[in-house]
């Protein structure tokens, strides 16, 4: 009997004795005793909400059990909690830098705070979005949210291409419509200046080609015959006035539009003809022709018409709105409707009025015709360059996505990565356009595949967004 209770007691101690070795060596923990080297947990700060015990994106407002009884973990103030890109769910890192061996890096300079949505506003101060959730800093050296990586094998199956922006000259074709008129500077009218009687027209037609000086009709006039003999009976008679007076009678001739080889010939011949040949006063193209044999024709009245169309005009017709794009000496290509020939002139005026009907502006263009190719108030169509004069910063038109409120080109920053960029562009022609803000000179701009790169960068974008917001 006691030999049991010894051996008890004996039992007893050796139990006590490990019991406090096993505390004191932390393999033990009583509720309420913290354990060596092991820091009493926090309950004080505020729970942000609950995630699940298996790490699934299931999260809870409330305190809530998963399917198999366990309860959902708390997410407090001050956990680190990010978005994990590599398997699409969050993750809670509760090691600090010092436990997993390495030193916090310190930031580098913040260049400016990002839209914790991943939305394209940025702010160069501290401030919080409509939500209330704050901008996100970018430090000095970090890719930013929306930046992409395209590793080379994927960026050879997607045919992305670059090219670099540089400052050119742009050319906006403005188109216009018009018709070809004749140049007014070069229209002759043949007009007798005293009543004459023609006694015979020549073989000359409307539509035919004459040369200056060919003979179109020859007339008989009363007034230039007596002129012509006053003329004889002054010239080689010696007179007190002398040569003033020979001057004037050749000067009423000269008025009454005679020719001169007409004047010189009775001046030879010292005969006063019965009638003279009256001649074009240009090569061109007979307008028209009104004289005919043995009519009376009055002063002023018109016999021909005859017009040079080595030169002709193209007037357009161009919207009020592009006016301001036009301006005199501004190169112009005119094709006449039907044709495939075109001809290049230049704008020589801009007319000073405004259809009122249509709301269009007239522009004269003057253009070379020595073919007769180019007839009058035949219809054409034109294409005017209206290129500014100095070179700008241009890119090519494919390297800009344009989704109606905003326009985004994709740069390249090296090692297969590409970042979308802001950027405000202006005139657009021959397949570039012009930027006037977001790049600058020599920037490599994606202008192919530059779709796919762009909806990733979005994505990722939105997904770092939602990774900020959750941790505000």
């Amino acid at each position: 009997m006691r030999r049991a209770f010894v051996a008890s007691i004996v039992f007893a101690v050796v139990i006590g004795g490990a019991s406090v070795w096993a505390v004191t060596r932390g393999w033990v923990a009583f509720p309420g005793l913290p354990s060596d080297g092991q820091a009493e947990p926090s309950e004080t700060r505020r729970v942000l909400y609950y995630r699940s015990p298996d790490g699934e994106p299931v999260y809870s407002a409330a305190l809530r059990h998963a399917d198999d009884g366990r309860p959902f973990l708390a997410v407090r103030e001050g956990d680190d909690v990010a978005f994990d890109e590599t398997t699409g769910e969050r993750r809670e890192s509760g090691v600090s830098a010092a436990e997993g061996g390495r030193k916090p890096e310190k930031p580098g300079r913040i260049l400016f705070y990002r839209n914790p949505m991943g939305l394209p506003d940025t702010s160069a101060t501290p401030k919080k979005d409509s939500m209330g959730m704050d901008y996100i800093p970018v430090y000095e050296g970090d890719d930013q949210g929306s930046t992409v990586t395209v590793d080379p094998g994927k960026r050879q199956r997607t045919g992305v291409r670059t090219e670099a922006v540089v400052r050119r000259s742009i050319s906006v074709p403005v188109r216009a419509s018009g018709v070809i008129q004749i140049d007014e500077r070069r229209v002759s009218v043949v007009a007798v200046r005293a009543q004459s009687f023609v006694n015979k027209v020549e073989q000359v037609t409307t539509g035919d080609h004459v040369r200056r000086g060919q003979v179109l009709m020859r007339l008989y006039s009363p007034e230039v015959a007596a002129a012509a003999a006053q003329y004889l009976s002054i010239v080689g008679q010696p007179t007190a006035a002398g040569k003033a007076v020979v001057d004037g009678a050749r000067r009423r001739l000269e008025n009454l539009d005679v020719p001169a080889a007409v004047i010189d010939e009775v001046e030879r011949s010292k005969r006063a003809p019965l009638d003279f040949a009256w001649t074009s006063p240009r090569d061109g193209v007979v307008l028209s022709r009104k004289a005919v044999d043995g009519m009376q024709a009055m002063p002023g009245e018109e016999m021909f018409r005859i017009a040079d169309l080595a030169s002709v005009w193209a007037v357009l017709d161009i919207p009020e709105s592009q006016l301001p794009l036009v301006m005199p000496g501004q190169k112009v290509t005119v094709r006449p409707r039907g044709s495939t020939i075109a001809f290049e002139g230049r704008i020589q005026l801009i007319y000073p009025e405004i259809n009122a009907a249509t709301r269009t502006a007239r522009l004269r263009v003057e253009l070379a015709n020595p073919d007769g190719a180019l007839k009058p108030e035949m219809y054409a169509d034109a294409d005017i360059e209206t290129g500014a004069g100095t070179p700008v910063l241009a890119a090519p038109l494919s390297a800009v996505i344009d989704s109606g409120d905003r326009r985004v080109a994709l740069i390249e920053k090296g090692e297969g990565r590409f970042e979308p960029r802001d950027v405000t562009t202006g005139r657009s022609g021959d397949g570039y356009v012009e930027v006037r803000s977001g790049l600058a000179e020599g920037d490599q701009v994606v202008v192919a595949a530059n779709f796919l790169i762009d909806a990733e960068s979005n994505l990722k974008a939105a997904l770092s967004g939602l990774s900020a917001g959750a941790s505000q």
